[in-house]
Parts: structure tokens; C-alpha cells; sequence
């Protein structure tokens, strides 16, 4: 008995593996600018409902490269984003099977933030209470 246990053990494991294994993908790029210039530092972020973790992030090598790999199949979102670049989000990626998805992207020159003004530069425009103006 105990050798039929495991005889089906061993030929469950050699069917399986090779279909968990085929069940991961990878979804890989280069990330660069405007100019074309590679940009490296760049944090790449998938999302899913799928992934255990909910989000894996990885940053782009120093040639502008990144691979998010060991996907399990279903939808995700890839977020990319860098300081002083508007943040670029792609949704609907479907990763279906195995093999290497490519996504090229493009980051753009982000827009500055709006930051409170300096103290030296804010001036009240309030009336003190005995009605004269403040400085």
C-alpha cells in the first residue's frame, strides 16, 4: 500500500511541476525619458489580486532596465515612477501562461508641486482687530 501512495505521490509531482512552473511569467522593459535617454532608479510597481503580497516593486537597473518576473496569471496594474517625472500607471496588463511580457516606457518631465511659499515671501492680508492692516 505504501508503495502505491507513493508511486501516485511521485507522478502528481512530475505532472505538476512543470505546469506551476509554466503558470509564471515575466513582465520586463526599459524605462526612459523624453530625450530617449535611459532612466535608471525608476520604481516599477505591478499590483494584483493575484499576488500574495498584493504589490512587488522593483527599480530600474542603471541601464533602464526591470524585470518583474514569477507573475502568476490575471490582471495587473505597473506603476512607474521617479522624482521630478509625472508618475506613468498601465492598467489591465494581463498575464496569461509564461514568457516575457515587454512594456517600454516613456516618463515625462513631471509638473513642480505646489509648495507653500517661503517666510520670507508670505505676507498677511488680515485686518488687526483696531482696523489697520497687518504686516
Amino acid at each position: 500500500m505504501q508503495r502505491i501512495v507513493n508511486a501516485v505521490a511521485v507522478a502528481a509531482g512530475i505532472l505538476l511541476v512543470p505546469t506551476i512552473a509554466s503558470a509564471q511569467a515575466t513582465i520586463a522593459g526599459v524605462v526612459r525619458d523624453a530625450s530617449a535617454a535611459v532612466l535608471p532608479g525608476v520604481s516599477v510597481e505591478a499590483s494584483s489580486s493575484v499576488l500574495i503580497e498584493k504589490t512587488r516593486t522593483v527599480v530600474t537597473d542603471g541601464t533602464g532596465q526591470y524585470r518583474l518576473t514569477d507573475l502568476l496569471p490575471g490582471a495587473y496594474v505597473v506603476t512607474f515612477s521617479l522624482s521630478g517625472f509625472a508618475t506613468v500607471k498601465r492598467e489591465g496588463i494581463e498575464v496569461s501562461g509564461s514568457g516575457v511580457i515587454t512594456l517600454n516606457i516613456d516618463l515625462r518631465v513631471g509638473s513642480v508641486q505646489s509648495r507653500s511659499p517661503s517666510p520670507a515671501r508670505r505676507r498677511s492680508s488680515t485686518r488687526s482687530r483696531c482696523g489697520g492692516k497687518s504686516s
